[in-house]
């Protein structure tokens, strides 16, 4: 494993009942860069994230984490490593505030972090990390506000500022732009490239436009195997990927925007 890939998939399988989710998947994640996985509905693209992030069990192939197996780990093992995920659902406690979900991500930085009730003159050491992590995902003037009280994309901000104070070295963001309008697509896009700036992200995402706004590196499956992996303006000319979108090899994905 070079010393440039953080995160190496060799082989990885699994199968439910007979059906394939995810069928003999390489793929490699260099350090510092946007990987984007793609593939149409059905692809197997959650289900290999579900495998990276130890909420299933591979059948068969090796996880590697900075050259270290950690196929057989659990979930938390795997996040203290440094591997951070976010959900296709938004995912915040709707009934704290803006800033105590930040907060609950920077309480792992205390050395009680595994006790069930901390005072709150304690957690409020963490509030000037919080309110910076707000303002980078702009979110700063809603930090009093309920989670609930956000509108849609500004809890998928959240889910970033959320898990940005988690302090990962690999962001693991499954469909962050899902359900959002182009507005709020362009503000999310935007957010996750400035995030990128210090740390490698993988993300599945269904928007071509993003894709081919941010990603360094696409890999492309189609029903759990990887048929194209490369720049945007390769797999965009692939006529597996075409074929795979459009239903033929004749058509065209979006250009790439600068």
């Amino acid at each position: 494993m070079s010393s440039d890939c953080l995160l190496e998939t060799r082989g990885l399988s699994k199968q439910f009942h007979g059906f394939v989710a995810v069928s003999q998947v390489d793929l490699k994640v260099r350090r510092g860069e946007i990987h984007a996985l793609i593939g149409p509905n059905g692809a197997g693209k959650t289900t290999f994230f579900n495998l990276l992030t130890k909420f299933l069990i591979p059948d068969h192939g090796q996880i590697l984490y900075r050259g270290v197996d950690i196929t057989l780990e659990k979930p938390a093992q795997v996040a203290r490593r440094g591997m951070v995920r976010s959900f296709q659902m938004s995912a915040v406690f709707p009934h704290l505030t803006v800033l105590e979900n930040v907060r609950i991500g920077l309480q792992r930085s205390l050395p009680t972090t595994f006790h069930f009730w901390e005072s709150e003159a304690r957690l409020a050491l963490l509030d000037g990390r919080a309110r910076e992590l707000l303002e980078q995902v702009h979110l700063g003037p809603w930090a009093h506000l309920r989670a609930v009280e956000l509108p849609y994309g500004r809890k998928r901000a959240l889910e970033l500022a959320t898990t940005l104070a988690m302090a990962p070295e690999l962001m693991l963001l499954d469909e962050p732009t899902q359900g959002m309008g182009h507005e709020e697509v362009d503000h999310v896009t935007a957010l996750i490239k400035r995030a990128a700036a210090q740390r490698t992200v993988l993300m599945v995402e269904h928007n071509m436009r993003v894709v081919s706004t941010i990603a360094d590196t696409i890999t492309v499956l189609q029903r759990g195997q990887v048929i194209a992996s490369g720049s945007y303006v390769e797999v965009a000319r692939n006529p597996l990927v075409l074929e795979a979108y459009l239903g033929t090899a004749d058509s065209a994905l979006p250009a790439a925007r600068a």
